[in-house]
């Protein structure tokens, strides 16, 4: 393969991988969301841990897998944005710690304190990275504040408050109203009886939450300015990210889009999964389906907008990091190509085997008589 193909390629993977994590973590960090909304009593938060309880930590697998791959394929993305976004990564990181702790933990002591501070923590720590993800997103499209010296010595002027503008925040409440939406149609699939009810109850208002905020995110991106790469960049040159001229022009984020009207699909096609999942809810299969393809949609739809940056810099235009200058080494992501390939399909087909032995709904009575539950 050649290294622009190779490049092109291990981009399409990491936005897989992305992919992935929000479509199969999704579900938890939603359930976790809506917690305090749709179970009341012991029993119920009890029901509603054990639908995430066997599944949580392998979905979290999609993330690790992420991470990995931005280290071996995108060197320069990954020192770049895991230091410039420390405090926001440091946070996302300590809620996905203590989510598992709540989950763990809760049930163990029989103390109406102890397991309110669990609950509360669980909602905390679905809350925060929901939020996060998605204002790391929108500062994507904003740009942050970033450049190298003359020996392409990172410099960062990145902070957190610096990060919560008012587009990356909208963005935020967007990531936020997907999530819970994937998982209320996950509790109404897999919690029996008032749980799912009140999920599924609770779809249609998170369906019309995401529409809005989906349509009003993309009007507000139109009025911000974008970047376009003017000249110097060859597709399988040297990973020097210094070598080309960027420019930024009003509504240049939809340039893709202009070019390829193919690619309106991935916008159209999460609104079409968000209204199936309202119109099907009765058909609760069905509505988890809908709201996995406005996860995986959505996270389609920013990918093909920001192609070929991968984190564009708003102090050093010229600076940003792009498909084309931010790789590894041809060698490296031939190898790791190979790689990925033999242990991504075995990670899916676990994932499936997982999910197969645990079909079925959550029953309030299970339980209940089984003490070996969450």
């Amino acid at each position: 393969m050649s290294y622009e193909l190779l490049r092109l390629t291990w981009w399409a993977l990491l936005g897989a991988l992305l992919v992935g994590f929000a479509v199969m973590d999704g579900f938890d960090l939603g359930s976790a969301i809506l917690s305090p909304f749709v179970a009341k009593n012991d029993a119920e938060r009890r029901q509603l841990l054990n639908t995430i309880g066997p599944v949580w930590e392998g979905n979290q697998v999609w993330l690790i897998v992420g991470g990995g791959a931005t280290f071996a394929a995108w060197p320069t993305l990954y020192a770049a944005s895991f230091s410039g976004f420390y405090l926001a990564m440091f946070a996302v990181l300590a809620a996905l710690i203590f989510r598992p702790l709540a989950i763990v933990y809760r049930s163990k002591i029989a103390d109406r304190r102890w397991r309110a501070w669990w609950d509360g923590v669980l909602f905390v720590t679905g809350l925060v990275p929901s939020i996060i993800f998605g204002v790391a997103f929108g500062n994507l499209f904003c740009g942050v504040p970033f450049g190298f010296d003359a020996d392409l010595r990172f410099q960062s002027q990145i902070t957190l408050l610096g990060l919560l503008r008012p587009f990356p925040l909208a963005v935020g409440l967007t990531s936020l109203a997907m999530i819970a939406l994937h998982g209320s149609t996950w509790l109404s699939m897999k919690a029996d009886g008032t749980v799912g009810q009140r999920a599924r109850a609770l779809i249609p208002f998170l369906v019309a939450a995401f529409v809005v905020l989906f349509i009003a995110d993309g009007v507000w991106l139109r009025a911000l300015d974008g970047f376009n790469i003017a000249a110097g960049l060859a597709h399988d040159g040297p990973s020097n990210p210094v070598l080309k001229t960027v420019v930024r022009t009003g509504g240049g984020w939809f340039a893709n889009y202009h070019a390829n009207p193919l690619l309106w699909l991935a916008p159209i096609l999460a609104l079409l999964g968000a209204l199936a999942a309202t119109l099907l809810r009765s058909r609760p299969l069905v509505a988890f389906l809908g709201s996995a393809l406005t996860a995986a949609a959505t996270a389609a739809t920013a990918g093909l907008a920001l192609f070929p940056f991968l984190l564009p810099s708003s102090s050093h235009p010229n600076a940003s990091l792009t498909v084309w200058d931010a790789s590894s080494s041809k060698m490296t992501l031939a190898v790791m190509l190979a790689v990925t390939l033999f242990f991504l399909p075995l990670i899916v087909l676990y994932t499936g085997w997982v999910f197969r032995v645990m079909r079925g709904p959550v029953k309030a009575e299970d339980i209940a008589n089984d003490h070996g539950a969450y």
